[in-house]
């Protein structure tokens, strides 16, 4: 099939020897088709493309389509074809699928250190800095072993968390946490595997697996978080402190007969 450009220059080519309408009669092409001049208009947009592509390498053509539109009248189609003809498109990057080892059965504790849940509770300082509390429970006595506030908490902090922990007391058969970041860390989960101590990830988007720590984060919040005004990280740890206190000695707990849990474990003894 000849092309338009490939008439045209035929019709110049005749146009030597034939008048230019008898040349573009023999090559089938309108007069006003073989004089009309292609203006390039898309140089520029052209140009605006790729700048701002440059400057904003993880745009999208939508986003640049947004950005053009600010300055001039132009179809989205015609951005995205020149968009993709200039290579530019680039892949959606797809979340890391993260290792949360073997799914295994959750152990019914029979007694205290058997089996431990673990969470993390966000809050902010007065100035609306944002914290982090890590939270520690023992299941059968819902004693809260540990209730840690700091603005960032890393697998290798709660490693050492644990560690301190270890000089003190005995540490659980199996850990039950989500899929957090901290919890499937490669520090976190090797210090486990150590340690001998199973780590029962519950499925994601079902946080009743790890209902007594989610419990336990609630009571947390409405008495202590929302009744609390922190002005720093220092004042928020030692409030926490104090809650966590009266929380294992005095508190009455419900699934522990009203005793409070430093109540039950004495019974216990």
């Amino acid at each position: 099939m000849v092309s338009r450009e490939q008439k045209k220059e035929a019709v110049i080519h005749m146009t030597q020897y034939l008048s230019e309408r008898r040349a573009c009669s023999l090559m089938g092409m309108h007069r006003t088709v073989f004089r009309h001049e292609k203006i390039e208009r898309d140089s520029d947009l052209i140009d605006d493309i790729r700048r701002i592509a440059k400057r904003k390498k993880r745009y999208g053509y939508w986003r640049i389509t947004d950005q053009i539109r600010k300055t001039r009248t132009v179809n989205h189609k015609k951005i995205y074809r020149i968009y993709s003809s200039l290579g530019l498109k680039y892949r959606i990057k797809s979340k890391k699928k993260r290792y949360c080892g073997e799914k295994k059965p959750l152990l019914l504790p029979c007694g205290t250190n058997e089996r431990w849940s673990m969470d993390f509770v966000s809050d902010s300082l007065y100035d609306g800095r944002k914290f982090r509390v890590f939270n520690l429970i023992d299941d059968f006595s819902r004693e809260s072993i540990v209730q840690h506030a700091d603005f960032s908490i890393s697998g290798l902090r709660l490693v050492r968390i644990f560690d301190d922990l270890k000089r003190m007391r005995k540490l659980p058969k199996q850990l039950v946490c989500d899929n957090g970041t901290e919890f499937t860390s490669k520090a976190f989960m090797k210090w486990a595997n150590d340690n001998k101590i199973d780590l029962c990830f519950i499925d994601k988007g079902k946080p009743t697996q790890n209902a007594f720590v989610e419990s336990f984060n609630g009571k947390f919040r409405d008495e202590c978080l929302n009744e609390e005004w922190f002005m720093n990280i220092g004042d928020a740890r030692h409030k926490i402190s104090k809650w966590k206190l009266e929380y294992n000695s005095e508190r009455p707990h419900s699934g522990l007969n009203g005793f409070s849990p430093y109540e039950f474990i004495r019974q216990l003894a």
